[in-house]
């Protein structure tokens, strides 16, 4: 049970958050009246624009007052916002105003009531008395619920004297656990007005690759994080391995020719090596065997001396550098020696002026190692800061793990939608927007939490529906005719918007023909008689239904466009029945593991799903034909989708992956559901 010290202190933090996101709503209300005045208006939409860039709402994680009003002053300024709306040049505010729109239509009525008609920029006064009376919900400041707080402070940090740094391996892509570790790095140099230096750790020959490279840039470039300097721990060998020599001198390391697995079974009982007490003399005799790479030196390794009695295991004679043959992907086969992360490390980030090293508390255990070896090392102490993991369910992010799905041809690569690195998640539907708010929304918090897929795709859909452009696909298996008696005779075409709310989103081609293409599972929910609505037509009445086996196989009736949509319970997405249509394969994806959460100790391989991807056929409209790679569109409802392989050919379909949107559902649920 917690203490009456913790619980009130608990208190006193949730308070302070309160405090502070209302001092954040009063600023914003301040701030509003800037939109009405002529000169400062664009000013003020590019300073919004520039703060919503990795924000769903301008205070906290829903929306509160300072939403509503800075919306009613935006929208009160007419056609000089509506012009700036639809063009491209403030792509996040647009993005927010849009949302909170489709989210709270009731706003639209609102404005007519409270904003002067000639949209001059002036809002009534009584509009922020009847804030509190609108017929929506906005939760109260005081309410917001605080998911994680940045609130932190790093221990001995000064204004523009903090440095962090972000070191992956180039052993594969990064993943959205990387992800989080580049932008707390990135958060804290910019709260210090410090640097932030990216970092390769390429000390594995074995493993790395310059695609990796280029890959994790590009990553990091996706994710808006710009560096102040791109270093490569292989830069710094020529100093590692001086002082790997010192260090010998000094009788700090010592060469060890013990056989791997009993060298981890006398760390683990604390038995000292038979070499720990060899003289400085026999250690570089056989340092210059492992530097030239000799069959004697490809024996030994060099270990760190220590304390082999140490409780914490990690201080137990680390190894310090191994040797490898293989050549390096900088600098070739000039090296036989390369160091260890827990060598090379601590040192590089010393020389570099690394002050903060964050890593995720998974290496708790071996801060105390860290810091040894800096000491032994004699080089400025760095400070470790912890934070959490980020862990999701049914998700492996071991590195390890993931090569061997693409080793064993399970996944079509590192960037495989199904995968959980940055890459494979944007190509799943993903936006960088979402992921940088979604990892933001966690906080720096060290506390440890399996988290949900749902979350982040729920911040997703938000940023997309309010722009993505609608569509209209049927599937192929069981499509059934409906042929309208007193449909046209001679096909028509109609432009209509591919979003009616976001007029960004442009125009597309609907074909209005006497026979029109249905879901099956739309057709044989139709009985006889019934009136419907044909979404984007208007209502028809199907008088006949034939059926075989009791599957309905073609309907009939007439159109009834002065029949009321209000009166219908079935609306309905169609296509006509024309030779433009364009084929289409729907494809669904589904965990890589049936596990909730692997231990330690699971073996992955015996967790594997059988089946994680299926391809639904399908017909689209035929202005899906100009679809692009990445373009994300609504298949009217069926849900979001990614374009992943564009229309080519007759011949081949238009590849869509299907999006997730935050409702938890089986893939095989929506196979069948429209």
């Amino acid at each position: 049970k917690k203490s009456n010290f913790e619980l009130s202190k608990q208190n006193l933090e949730k308070e302070s958050q309160i405090t502070e996101l209302r001092n954040q709503v009063d600023k914003w209300i301040a701030f509003a009246p800037v939109f009405s005045v002529g000169a400062e208006f664009e000013k003020a939409c590019s300073c919004t624009n520039s703060y919503l860039t990795l924000r769903t709402f301008l205070v906290g994680y829903n929306i509160t007052i300072a939403d509503v009003i800075v919306w009613t002053r935006l929208a009160a300024t007419g056609q000089r916002w509506e012009s700036l709306r639809k063009s491209t040049k403030f792509p996040h505010l647009a993005r927010w105003y849009n949302s909170i729109l489709c989210q709270y239509e009731s706003l639209g009525d609102i404005l007519l009531k409270f904003v002067n008609k000639r949209g001059a920029g002036q809002v009534n006064e009584n509009m922020s008395k009847e804030i509190d009376g609108l017929p929506i919900k906005v939760e109260k400041t005081a309410k917001e619920k605080v998911e994680g707080s940045f609130d932190i402070e790093l221990p001995d940090a000064e204004i523009g004297g903090v440095c962090t740094r972000f070191p992956p391996e180039p052993s594969g892509f990064l993943h959205i656990g990387h992800a989080k570790a580049l932008l707390l790095n990135q958060y804290f140099a910019q709260k210090y007005k410090g640097r932030l230096i990216v970092r390769f750790d390429d000390t594995n020959p074995a493993k790395e690759s310059s695609e990796f490279v280029e890959n994790i840039l590009a990553d990091i470039n996706t994710l808006s994080v710009k560096a102040d300097a791109v270093t490569f721990t292989s830069d710094y060998f020529p100093d590692l391995m001086k002082m790997a020599e010192k260090l010998i001198g000094q009788g700090k390391a010592y060469v060890d020719d013990t056989p791997r697995e009993q060298m981890q079974r006398e760390r683990m009982d604390g038995i000292e090596s038979k070499c720990r007490d060899q003289s400085i003399e026999e250690n570089f005799s056989l340092w210059n065997e492992m530097v030239v790479g000799s069959e004697r030196g490809r024996q030994c390794c060099l270990r760190g001396k220590l304390d082999m009695q140490a409780v914490n295991k990690s201080l137990r004679d680390p190894v310090y550098y191994r040797c490898n043959p293989i050549p390096h992907h900088r600098v070739g086969a000039r090296y036989k020696v390369y160091p260890t992360y827990d060598f090379a490390c601590p040192y590089v980030d010393s020389i570099e002026g690394v002050t903060h090293a964050l890593r995720s508390n998974e290496y708790h255990d071996r801060n105390e190692q860290y810091y040894r070896v800096l000491e032994d090392m004699g080089v400025k102490k760095v400070h470790i800061w912890d934070f959490s993991r980020l862990n999701f369910v049914y998700t492996l992010l071991s590195k390890r793990k993931l090569q061997w799905f693409v080793d064993n041809g399970k996944v079509d690569g590192w960037n495989d939608p199904r995968f959980p690195t940055v890459q494979g998640i944007l190509r799943r539907g993903l936006t960088a927007d979402a992921l940088r708010q979604f990892i933001l929304s966690q906080g720096a918090s060290k506390n440890q939490n399996l988290m949900e897929w749902d979350k982040l795709w729920t911040i997703n859909k938000k940023i997309v529906d309010p722009v993505c452009p609608r569509h209209t696909a049927v599937l192929k298996e069981g499509r059934v005719l409906l042929t309208l008696r007193n449909g046209p005779e001679v096909p028509f075409v109609r432009i209509i918007p591919r979003h009616k709310k976001y007029e960004g989103a442009g125009k597309k081609a609907t074909t209005f023909t006497k026979q029109i293409w249905l879901d099956s599972t739309d057709a044989n929910l139709i009985s006889e008689g019934e009136e419907v609505t044909l979404m984007d037509w208007g209502n028809a009445i199907v008088e006949k239904v034939e059926r075989h086996n009791g599957t309905v196989t073609s309907l009939c009736g007439n159109l009834h466009l002065e029949g009321s949509v209000k009166s219908t319970k079935l609306k309905l997405t169609w296509l006509p029945e024309i030779s433009e249509l364009v084929s289409l394969s729907l494809v669904e994806l589904d965990y890589l593991i049936t596990k909730k959460k692997l231990e330690e100790e699971d073996d992955f391989l015996s967790a594997l799903n059988p089946v994680t991807r299926w391809e639904i056929p399908a017909m689209g409209d035929a202005n899906m034909r100009n679809l692009k790679r990445g373009e994300i569109i609504q298949l009217e409802r069926k849900g979001y989708y990614i374009c992943d392989a564009p229309y080519l050919r007759s011949t081949r379909p238009i590849v869509l992956i299907s999006i997730p949107d935050g409702r938890q559902r089986p893939p095989t649920a929506s196979i069948t559901a429209n």
